[in-house]
């Protein structure tokens, strides 16, 4: 939890939130012309971070000062922080919320907005109907996906919280993760090993595949270490910002050691022999490229010098590719020269 104070003035202040969020959510189903914005707008304003304003009425100040409990993950705490755990106090005024949620499901950004408003709500509140519980549950894993691809691509960590909740909070504890239905709970599985190395938790790995739901075609794709290594791969040939993907080749190391079957082991190691190569499909950089190697290099040592040796062998059979890099950045040395000039 965040630490809310329960003071008059900070459930006062929380309870004007929940009412913004509400009108807002009402102007935007009542207007065709303006819906996307609206959401859009009350998306960006949820996560925005907590301003020093907002935290000195949010939060007691009897040594002012704000406990690094009360301060997020790394030091980052958004309104949607504060918010999740206000509607866990506070279920009912949720509810008003909730209901012009479900009248937007379909809409753009509604899940992402469901996913950082609800998902404590979703484990640590009390739901009877099943059928809407898992139209919550598919909501939320939606939701978390499209704010984790959002963090991917500007190589943030603003909704790690999320991540960590999903993660420590339910995958890892049997209660909450039963609430949900079992193919939720395969969803929820299948996404936090698709993020589980950008959000810096490879340290959780052995306890996450402890707790991996029962698969039906498990007997086909292998075991709790065969999907996520299959949801690891599918991953990485998706991610375009460099940086992002660095950080997951740094990461990978942690996989050294883990039984996977045959097809799965093949898989990962075509997936990063791809990106030792220079040129399509992935035309990773020469930083990249140097990543791929050491993490294939390491998790499959044997065989190592036979593949440099033929990766060498086919870049001399294809010279001008050498050729083509030297002209760039000769090209560029000179451009950059006549624009100092």
């Amino acid at each position: 939890m965040t630490g809310a104070d329960s003071s008059p003035r900070s459930a006062a202040y929380l309870d004007a939130l929940s009412q913004a969020i509400h009108k807002k959510l009402q102007r935007a189903l009542g207007s065709t012309s303006q819906r996307r914005d609206l959401l859009q707008e009350l998306f960006a304003d949820i996560a925005l971070e907590v301003d020093d304003r907002a935290k000195d009425i949010i939060f007691s100040k009897e040594e002012d000062v704000i406990s690094p409990a009360d301060d997020g993950i790394n030091g980052l705490l958004c309104f949607y922080n504060v918010l999740a755990d206000y509607f866990v106090r506070e279920p009912e005024n949720g509810k008003p919320i909730l209901d012009l949620i479900v009248k937007l499901w379909s809409q753009s950004f509604v899940s992402h907005i469901f996913a950082l408003l609800f998902h404590k709500w979703l484990f640590e509140v009390e739901l009877d109907n099943p059928e809407m519980l898992l139209r919550y549950s598919s909501a939320l894993v939606e939701g978390a996906t499209n704010v984790f691809w959002i963090d991917i691509q500007t190589n943030t960590r603003r909704f790690q919280s999320l991540f960590h909740y999903l993660l420590e909070e339910v995958a890892a504890k049997h209660t909450r993760l039963n609430k949900i239905p079992v193919q939720a709970q395969r969803e929820l599985y299948l996404l936090i090993s698709r993020f589980i190395l950008f959000y810096n938790s490879a340290d959780k790995m052995d306890s996450f595949l402890k707790n991996c739901p029962a698969f039906p075609n498990a007997f086909l794709v292998g075991g709790p270490a065969d999907i996520f290594i299959t949801e690891l791969t599918d991953q990485l040939l998706k991610l375009k910002v460099e940086p992002v993907l660095l950080h997951y080749l740094s990461q990978i190391k942690v996989l050294q050691g883990m039984e996977l079957r045959m097809t799965t082991s093949t898989r990962l190691k075509t997936c990063l022999y791809s990106f030792t190569c220079p040129g399509g499909p992935m035309y990773p950089t020469r930083a990249v490229r140097h990543a791929a190697w050491e993490a294939l290099d390491l998790l499959f040592p044997v065989g190592r010098y036979p593949r440099h040796l033929i990766s060498l062998f086919f870049r001399l059979l294809y010279p001008w590719a050498a050729i083509t890099t030297v002209v760039v950045a000769i090209i560029i040395a000179a451009t950059k020269g006549s624009r100092a000039s």
